[in-house]
């Protein structure tokens, strides 16, 4: 889902039944619309398993073979935006260009955030240029709610560790971004981590 359109995914290599991506993320759209690319034996054997409306794929699969039409109102204003976003991508030089900006802005947070002395929790050798989880500061201090809030009120937005036993919070790589906006959100993280006396930096 966050990594469609970076990540390379060759179904020879992995195969799938399935693979469900979005319009937002990596794609840059607004969010708003899934999409599904499917084997067409793998969907037919679904046909009757769902147990919504709204997620039928079989169901809307055939409707729009049938009909070319979406089976009820389609979020148009989204669609629009998606075809809009996929144009950009394209002209942006598709998946190697975008990978390579992604990739750009991740290098650059995780250096200027190592000046810090924050570490990111993952290796260098497995890190995706999609988000990155940082081990939060260990002084007493420190409280994510009010660092979120303070970075939040200066035009960041971070994202709570979704770890259980280590306390970390994540910074995202991608969106209509580069390394500037990355340097400057890194900026604003030390400037509240110091007005939060969990850095002396």
């Amino acid at each position: 889902m966050s990594s469609f359109g970076v990540l390379p995914i060759d179904a020879r290599q992995v195969p799938f039944d399935a693979l469900i991506a979005a319009s937002g993320k990596c794609l840059e759209g607004v969010p708003g619309m899934g999409f599904v690319f499917a084997d067409k034996a793998a969907l037919a054997n679904a046909a009757g398993n769902s147990h919504s409306l709204a997620m039928d794929l079989f169901d809307q699969y055939t409707y729009m073979a049938k009909t070319g039409q979406w089976r009820f109102t389609p979020p148009t204003h989204v669609v629009a935006a998606l075809h809009e976003a996929l144009l950009q991508y394209n002209e942006e030089g598709g998946l190697p260009a975008r990978y390579q900006r992604y990739a750009n802005n991740c290098q650059v947070q995780l250096d200027e955030m190592a000046k810090l002395g924050l570490r990111s929790f993952l290796p260098a050798a497995i890190q995706a240029p999609i988000i990155v989880t940082f081990h939060a500061p260990k002084d007493p201090r420190y409280q994510f709610k009010a660092f979120y809030e303070r970075v939040k009120a200066r035009g960041f937005i971070l994202y709570p560790g979704k770890l259980t036993q280590v306390e970390t919070f994540r910074v995202g790589c991608i969106g209509h971004v580069n390394q500037a906006e990355m340097r400057a959100a890194v900026a604003t993280i030390a400037e509240v981590l110091r007005e939060m006396e969990v850095l002396d930096t």
